[in-house]
């Protein structure tokens, strides 16, 4: 099929309630107010051109063109996804970050915006992350002045493993930066909340795959062979098991297979097999003790067996752990827009989010932002009917920019 340009799609836009509208400051409430629609309109214009890590060029030219439009000069990464873009002057620097990059799911939702590409979706909220840093660095374009620089951070490939936020990094977007701040979207929450928490807020998550060898041969006679499927049995059940006598039970480490590949016959003993998952924890300490562990793990459970072996352990992202003050300026904003019940705490979830790369140098914090309705079937992420109530757009827009200029001030 014919993939479709951002530019090839015609306007799709919507009213959308401004739920923090007349809370100020006045430039931003007059850039809200002209340009809202136009908020919801870039999230479903991505939503339905949505693109797979690391090939984001479409979503990276649109944005790259709304910032140009608005006078500004974003710099591309040389990879040709993901960008950076400086708004203001002065040594003090902050920064807001979104993630460009969709998933490998088909969209089953019925949206008029749903995506036009075939197995690929918005499934995680990216299009919506990606609408509200543009949407807040436009709106600090437009403020009298600055206390200082807002860069904005749209990074690529969140959703692989090792992520986008490295190349970022690498290529320079946090040299200069003394804060950073990023919101992800939460159904769970309802729109016009935001959950913060001060400390851990995701988990380390790394990917495993180990790939077994054997001669094989025939299932009346495993003794004269080594019996690959029975050995991926046991690392199947006995891993994880032995790795919860290896770490402090308080961790949050949690080893789950998601994918087993091995034979085909019913009567012979298979050469090759291959068995992948996920390791997290909710402990940094831990998280740089687990390879060790593990490898000493699959070593025995597999030595009385006679399979080869070759483990890939694919470290990941370490936790994302929110600093106090950075936490509170998020909290502060929801609340300066929508009063005190806008802003609550939140629970550790063991699910992994790159934006922890971007902490490992300075303080910074991710919220959650709700997106949910109130009513209905909760449209969970990572699922093919995820959707938000895209009134969380615009109260987006203002938490991410009151805390940018809070953190310029602080």
């Amino acid at each position: 099929m014919t993939l479709l340009d951002a530019r090839d799609l015609p306007p799709i836009t919507a009213a959308v309630p401004d739920l923090g509208a007349g809370t100020g400051p006045g430039w931003l409430d007059g850039w809200l107010s002209a340009h809202a629609d136009d908020v919801v309109a870039w999230r479903r214009t991505l939503h339905a051109v949505p693109e797979l890590g690391r090939a984001e060029h479409r979503t990276t030219a649109l944005v790259a063109r709304q910032l140009m439009a608005a006078g500004l000069e974003p710099r591309t990464l040389p990879g040709g996804t993901g960008l950076v873009c400086d708004i203001g002057f002065g040594e003090t620097c902050v920064a807001l970050r979104a993630d460009l990059d969709a998933l490998p799911l088909q969209e089953d939702t019925g949206l008029p915006f749903a995506s036009t590409v075939d197995g690929v979706m918005h499934a995680c909220g990216h299009d919506a992350h990606t609408a509200m840093v543009l949407g807040a660095g436009l709106a600090l374009a437009s403020a009298p002045a600055l206390p200082g620089r807002v860069r904005l951070i749209f990074q690529p490939a969140e959703e692989q493993q090792p992520g986008g936020a490295l190349d970022m990094v690498a290529d320079g977007a946090m040299e200069g930066v003394q804060r950073i701040f990023a919101l992800h979207c939460d159904p769970r929450l309802e729109v016009g909340r935001l959950g913060t928490r001060v400390g851990p807020i995701t988990s380390a998550c790394d990917l495993l795959e180990i790939r077994l060898t054997s001669p094989g041969g025939h299932t009346a006679r495993p003794h004269l062979t080594a019996d690959l499927v029975e050995a991926l049995g046991l690392l199947i059940t006995q891993l994880p098991l032995l790795l919860t006598r290896q770490v402090d039970p308080r961790s949050g480490t949690v080893l789950v297979w998601g994918a087993v590949e091995a034979g085909e016959a019913a009567n012979a003993i298979p050469q090759h097999g291959v068995l992948r998952g996920t390791l997290r924890t909710a402990d940094h300490a831990t998280w740089g003790e687990l390879e060790d562990k593990v490898r000493a793990l699959v070593a025995a459970v597999l030595a009385p067996t006679g399979v080869g072996y070759v483990l890939d352990h694919v470290r990941g992202v370490p936790p994302v752990v929110n600093d106090a003050a950075s936490a509170g300026m998020l909290a502060d904003a929801a609340v300066s827009v929508l009063g005190p019940d806008a802003a609550g705490g939140t629970e550790q979830s063991s699910g992994g989010e790159d934006v922890a790369g971007y902490l490992e140098p300075v303080p910074g914090a991710l919220a959650r932002l709700g997106g949910g309705p109130g009513h209905g079937p909760m449209r969970d992420i990572h699922q093919p009917t995820f959707d938000l109530d895209e009134r969380a757009l615009p109260f987006g827009v203002r938490v991410l920019t009151q805390a940018a200029l809070a953190a310029l001030t602080d």
